[in-house]
Parts: C-alpha cells; structure tokens; sequence
C-alpha cells in the first residue's frame, strides 16, 4: 500500500524536526500503513492519493480557519485522511484488538501504540484533528526485559578473531575494538568520519540521537587498533587515495569499495566473527554496548558517568544496567557466603 499524505507529512517532521534516524522513521511508516490498511479494510475503502491530497489539503485550510473537526468529520466517509483524523479511542481499541490477534510480543505491540501515541499528538497540535484518541488509550505493562551482556574472556575472543594484516581485518578489529571501548551505537559507528577522531586527546567525537553531539574516551586497545588500521589503509593501493591531504572528512570505517560502511555490514561481519570462534550467534554489535556498560559498572564506575558515555537522556535507562550488577552480586554472595543458602 501506498503512504498517506498526511503519514509522509508526519514522517517528514520525524526526520526534519525531530531528527529521527531514517531506520526509525521506516518503522513508523510501517507501523501507520498497517493501521492504514486496517482503516480499508474496516470502511470497504480503496486508496487513491490525488482524494487523500485534497482531503488534507481541505483539513489543514480548516484547521487554519479553527475548524478542523468539522471538515474531517464531513469528508470523513469519503477519505482514509479524514477517517483517520476523526478516528477516536473506541476504533483505536478495535485496531488495537486486531493486532493482539496477531500473536505481537508485548514489546511489538508497545511499540505500535508509541506509533500511534507520536502520530496523533503531531495531528492534535497541527489542527489535524478535533481531538487526540491516544489520551483515552493505556499501553499495556511489559516485563522488564534486562540488557544482554558478555564476559570478558568472550569480548577477548571476539576482539582477537579479525586477521588484522590486510586492510578488511584490520577494519573489522578496529571497528569491534571502538564498539566495545567506547559502548557507541552502531549507528553511531558507521557514522563516524575520520576528523571526529582526536588522537592526541584520544577521545571521539560522536553524533548520537537528535544529532546531539558528545565526546567519549578511547581505551589504549582501541587506539592502537584504529592507528593500525589506518597504516594499513594509507598502504593499500585501493584505499590509499581516501586518507590524502584534504579529505578527513571522509568516512572512517569503509567497505571494499572505499564507501561508507552500513550498518548492516558491521553486523554480518560481526556474525561472521562469531561462527569462527563459536560463540551465540544472538550477540549482536548492541550486546557489545551492553558489556560495555556492564563491565564499567561492575569495576565501580558510576551511574552518571556511564549514561554521559553511553549518550542516554534519562538515567533510568541506564539503571537497567545496575540489575545486572546486582545479580552478579547475588550469585557471588550465593557462592560464596557459607550462610547464604539454606541447608
């Protein structure tokens, strides 16, 4: 199915204003144009975009007039735009109900309500719609989900795997060292250009969710790898011209054709990593920001450092972090304590 009008334009202020990574905003894409196909279903409609055009060209003249609740209630029938700016908390419950018959996970599920939950705020405040249905709508308790983490002896094995003479491995150690040295996002890696490296300071210069920008300190391992890599990038035929006078600008981590590394890439070849040393091929390059902060906390670091490091807005994302710590503690206590347990 086609995207909404007024779903691009909601997209557009996701990406433009709010500065959503592209990643997040598919999602929410996704996520209104199953409820989009939900709303053809229910009203026997089929899409056409020149009606939904006007449709929100009409709302948004009304909701500049103050009268947007009664445009979107009279072309309502005649639009998805306007069944869907006077959809109200009873057809959110149907859909939600719909969905619960899909057999989501909890954590699917939450997601789709924050979906709709951003949507309609955005539509309230534009004049879109006469009223906000997510205010009457609860989302629903999940369990809470602890991070995962590696030992350390794993992370060893994992950062030892690359063959770090040629250009590619020395890459892939690079990469896996900064991950775990730093506890970045991914998405934070590949985004890195080699001017946001200062190896005087040894530190980095990160640009994380909203653009926010912060820096982060570079362990010894994690230099010497990146320092590495780059001797044998500027000695590699292939590569060499990237790092030349006047182009630090250019990405840090590349691929085989010189471009930016995806996402994605550090993934397979994280995966590829982990099949030749054996270890769970669930642990992901967000498994290595958990150790990472797991790690810290558990030689004593403390919780407002880490969630300055890790770019976290709220300290309570961080805290997920200490029930870690915590169980850690108990199973050494259990262990060790000769009174801990009963006989």
């Amino acid at each position: 199915m086609n995207t909404l009008p007024i779903v691009s334009a909601f997209l557009s202020y996701l990406t433009d204003e709010r500065h959503f990574s592209p990643y997040t905003a598919r999602c929410y894409g996704a996520d209104l144009r199953q409820f989009t196909e939900f709303l053809c279903d229910t009203l026997s409609m089929e899409f056409d975009n020149q009606r939904e055009a006007s449709a929100l060209d009409a709302i948004e003249n009304a909701g500049s007039a103050g009268d947007n609740g009664a445009v979107a209630g009279s072309i309502g029938p005649d639009s998805l735009t306007g069944s869907i700016c006077k959809a109200d908390a009873d057809f959110i419950r149907n859909y939600l109900n719909f969905l619960s018959e899909q057999n989501y996970s909890p954590a699917t599920m939450a997601r789709k309500i924050a979906t709709l939950r951003s949507f309609y705020k955005w539509a309230n405040k534009r004049a879109l719609t006469p009223t906000n249905p997510m205010t009457m709508i609860r989302t629903p308790r999940q369990g809470k989900r602890l991070p995962k983490a590696i030992t350390v002896e794993q992370i060893e094995q994992l950062l030892a795997a690359p063959d770090d003479t040629e250009v590619l491995g020395a890459r892939d150690r690079a990469m896996l060292e900064t991950l775990y040295s730093t506890g970045i996002r991914v998405s934070e890696l590949v985004d890195l250009d080699y001017q946001d490296l200062d190896l005087n300071s040894e530190t980095m210069r990160i640009r994380g969710k909203g653009r926010k920008e912060r820096l982060v300190p570079l362990g010894s391992h994690a230099l010497a790898a990146i320092r590495h890599y780059c001797n044998v990038l500027l000695n590699d035929d292939r590569f060499s011209s990237l790092w030349t006078e006047g182009k630090a600008d250019r990405p840090l981590f590349v691929n085989k054709h010189g471009s930016r590394l995806s996402s994605r890439s550090v993934r397979r070849k994280l995966d590829k990593y982990l099949r030749q040393i054996g270890l769970d091929d669930s642990i992901s390059p967000h498994t290595l920001r958990h150790s990472f902060a797991t790690h810290l906390l558990d030689n004593g670091a403390d919780l407002r450092s880490v969630q300055e490091l890790l770019g976290h807005q709220s300290l309570s994302t961080t805290q997920a972090y200490t029930h870690l710590t915590s169980q850690r503690l108990h199973g050494s206590y259990d262990d060790a304590h000769p009174r801990a347990e009963a006989s």
